[in-house]
């Protein structure tokens, strides 16, 4: 069969994978996230291997365009009233579970006689989440509150403050083992540095022009256009797309005060972008991974979640949110899936002795995080009571309805 029309039949096919996840998801009443991994698992080489050798080389552009269109809609939440009133809660939850996970995951491995390397490598992977998981739940569900807003908000910073520690530790790893060169903190910080830079200079222009060009709100023209662009920058630049998408999308925010709702075409667009990349997320799972680990892995997975757990209540309490929210904020954070192995991939160039290790426990780690992650982000909202009690949202509508006055179409 011709390559392109192959490329586009797998397309279609897997585009509809989405309806069966809708329907799977009000059926079982698993996230709808959860039902595309499987299938994805189900469709790919493990299992079935119904997928073209091709889509291996799709999953890099669908996943970088589907975690840009995250990170800008994670970015609308820090507008400046935002920031005002929650900015500092967030922040200090964010922060204190970050360095809980690493502290505990990275001195739990080393008392349990993993090595110092080992352990501080992945001390810096464990802070790592998964915005797209996560964010997709809070969509599907139309989840709606103080909670979802700290979640949302604490997701968004996580990941900056994972690049940092793990420059931070890898860098000391490296010392340790007498192969640093200090490379790594630089490119760290330049990623971090570098992100914002981009994401505000893309944001400003983008602020005045959105939604003036065509009468109305943003067109989907210009919500791809900022979204490609900001992308394929960052990838040029070599930083952070996700960082520098939350940024833009933040700027936008609070400078396009000419329209209400500057991420409404985003939210239209991104579920197709979405539903490819946790199909095709799933089709990379290695269940063989999960044979490989030993105690290793299970220490991992037990330290990485008493870590986000018992950050985010301490966090809590240090930021004087309410009892019932830090007890569930951690469990909510649980989903890990690309940022997490990107990490990994240059932990393994770092330190080749321990290449395999690493990615062993990072890729088996990845495997259970994303099935239950999102189940347990689900059951978080349920809980707290910020999950909509009508039927869930559709995925790709938009929060904000066509006959709502306060935003019109």
């Amino acid at each position: 069969m011709d390559a392109s029309a192959q490329g586009l039949l797998t397309l279609g096919a897997l585009l509809l994978v989405g309806l069966l996840a809708d329907e799977g998801s009000r059926r079982l009443g698993l996230p709808s996230v959860t039902i595309l991994l499987l299938l994805g698992f189900v469709v790919g080489p493990e299992a079935l291997d119904l997928l073209p050798a091709t889509a291996d080389n799709w999953f890099p552009t669908v996943s970088t365009i589907a975690l840009t269109m995250v990170g800008f809609l994670l970015g609308a939440q820090f507008t400046a009233d935002h920031l005002r009133a929650n900015g500092k809660t967030e922040l200090v939850i964010a922060s204190t579970q970050g360095l809980m996970t690493a502290v505990l995951v990275s001195a739990g491995l080393w008392l349990a006689g993993v090595s110092t390397t080992m352990a501080l490598v992945l001390g810096g992977i464990a802070v790592a989440t998964a915005p797209a998981a996560t964010l997709a739940v809070v969509q599907e569900q139309r989840a709606e509150g103080p909670f979802t807003r700290t979640l949302l908000a604490v997701v968004a910073l996580d990941d900056v403050i994972a690049l940092a520690l793990f420059g931070l530790l890898v860098t000391a790893a490296s010392s340790l083992s007498a192969t640093t060169d200090g490379t790594l903190i630089q490119e760290a910080v330049w990623e971090i540095l570098g992100a914002i830079g981009l994401g505000i200079a893309l944001g400003l222009p983008a602020a005045v022009l959105t939604g003036r060009l065509r009468q109305g709100l943003p067109t989907q023209e210009e919500a791809y256009g900022i979204v490609l662009l900001c992308a394929g920058l960052a990838l040029v630049l070599n930083v952070s797309f996700l960082l520098a998408a939350v940024v833009m999308g933040a700027t936008i925010a609070n400078r396009a005060t000419h329209h209400d709702i500057p991420f409404q075409e985003i939210e239209r667009i991104e579920w197709p972008a979405l539903v490819v990349f946790f199909v095709l997320a799933g089709a990379s799972l290695d269940l063989s991974s999960l044979s490989r680990i030993g105690w290793l892995g299970a220490g991992y997975l037990f330290l990485r979640s008493a870590g986000k757990v018992l950050g985010c209540d301490l966090g809590g309490r240090m930021a004087r949110l309410p009892s019932d929210q830090r007890r569930w904020l951690g469990a909510a954070m649980l989903p890990q899936a690309g940022v997490a192995i990107g990490l990994g991939l240059l932990a393994a160039d770092r330190f080749p002795a321990s290449a395999d290790d690493i990615l062993a426990v990072v890729i088996a780690a990845t495997v259970i995080f994303e099935l239950f992650g999102p189940v347990l982000t689900k059951t978080a909202l349920s809980h707290i009571g910020e999950i909509d009690n009508v039927e869930p949202r559709p995925p790709g509508e938009p929060a904000a309805q066509r006959n709502d006055p306060k935003h019109p179409c």
